[in-house]
């Protein structure tokens, strides 16, 4: 960006521009390998037991961090979560994405998401165990595979939860500040659709098409879509066939499903499995799923953002909850688990998964303050 200004203002924003600078999609084992050294780097030398995982099935490793691990079985601690994969791909900084501030505007690959969020909750974690403040013991987990749909973490994820008291999840807040309480659940499908090939010239005897066939179920599949009741499906991709001039004998396409009440979502994902074509000679399989069950807003929940609330205050600023999210995340995993979950308490930012991700370097501070009085007090 021609009218960037420096950066290093401060200590904080030159250590997490060192994060930014280490490239880590999900698919880069290595990228992602050494975000994990940087959080070990960070906490060798203290009271926190560092227990690392190896990464398998293409993923990275997994890093849990504990603060007196003794004493979790008298006082259930509070699980905190980060991801370190981003979604851009490798050389990002050297092309469009370089790590520039622009007044209060910090830009670089996963400023936002998820990178100042897990560098906030880390440096918390740290201070409050200096301090020795906190009232419970904290598990902090740092996943490699989230922006894939966490299929390596999820397990680890899931058990950690278990046996916490309450999760906190790092993700960015809204652009206007505003924390996540409640998200969409999400599946995911891929379609196949078998027809019989034969020559476009044909009259006779003419095939049947696998493209035509896709046509037909995606104008229905679109259909099913209902925002009104919290229900969107998208056809994310598409393939097919063979060559112009022949009647193609396969295609396929994916499906992505949002919803907002799980009842809705398993009907909808009932309905895709069993998907048939009307026509003879077409078949279809349907494969997948739902990867991530809703994140509902419940008492408990509502319960935990009012303590948040009330601690913002006392630091000094408002705390919002935003509307139901069409994303998920890992907070999706605690939460349908039955744990108090608040998530969007990382670093305030904006333009997630696009070249114009940033984070707003004012809100560190104070963002930081929060978890860790929520640490302290929970």
């Amino acid at each position: 960006m021609k009218d960037s200004t420096p950066i290093g203002q401060t200590a904080s924003v030159d250590e997490l521009c060192r994060w930014l600078q280490c490239e880590s999609p999900s698919t880069a084992v290595d990228g992602v390998n050494r975000m994990m050294d940087l959080v070990v780097e960070k906490v060798r030398g203290t009271s926190i037991s560092i227990e690392r995982l190896p990464g398998h099935s293409g993923a990275g490793d997994i890093v849990i961090l504990r603060s007196r691990p003794e004493d979790e079985t008298r006082n259930a601690p509070i699980l905190l979560l980060s991801h370190l994969d981003t979604v851009h791909q490798v050389g990002s900084v050297r092309t469009s994405m370089p790590i520039v501030q622009r007044d209060d505007r910090l830009f670089g690959p996963g400023v936002s998401d998820m990178k100042g969020g897990a560098y906030l909750g880390l440096t918390a974690m740290l201070e409050v165990v200096r301090r020795e403040t906190a009232r419970r013991p904290i598990t902090y987990v740092f996943t490699s595979d989230e922006e894939i749909g966490s299929p390596t973490s999820r397990p680890v994820i899931e058990k950690e939860a278990a046996k916490a008291a309450f999760a906190l999840v790092t993700e960015a807040a809204r652009p206007d500040g505003s924390i996540v309480t409640a998200r969409c659940g999400v599946g995911r499908f891929k379609v196949g659709i078998t027809g019989t090939a034969a020559h476009a010239g044909r009259w006779e005897d003419c095939g049947q098409s696998a493209i035509s066939e896709a046509a037909r179920q995606i104008v229905a599949i679109d259909a099913m879509s209902d925002h009104s009741q919290g229900v969107k499906l998208t056809i994310g991709t598409i393939g097919g066939g063979s060559a112009e001039n022949v009647i193609p004998a396969n295609a396929e396409f994916s499906i992505d499903l949002r919803f907002a009440d799980a009842a809705k979502g398993a009907a909808i994902a009932a309905q895709l499995k069993a998907l048939r074509s009307e026509h003879a000679g077409i078949s279809i399989s349907v494969a997948g799923g739902i990867n991530r069950p809703g994140y509902a807003r419940t008492e408990a929940i509502d319960t935990l953002f009012g303590h948040a609330h009330a601690l913002a205050a006392e630091i000094g600023f408002e705390l919002r909850q935003a509307p139901i999210a069409g994303g998920a995340s890992d907070a999706n995993f605690t939460a349908a688990l039955g744990i108090p979950t608040l998530d969007g308490l990382g670093i305030v930012g904006g333009g997630g998964h696009t070249a114009q991700e940033y984070g707003l370097i004012s809100s560190l501070k104070p963002r930081g303050m929060l978890l860790e009085r929520l640490l302290e007090t929970l």
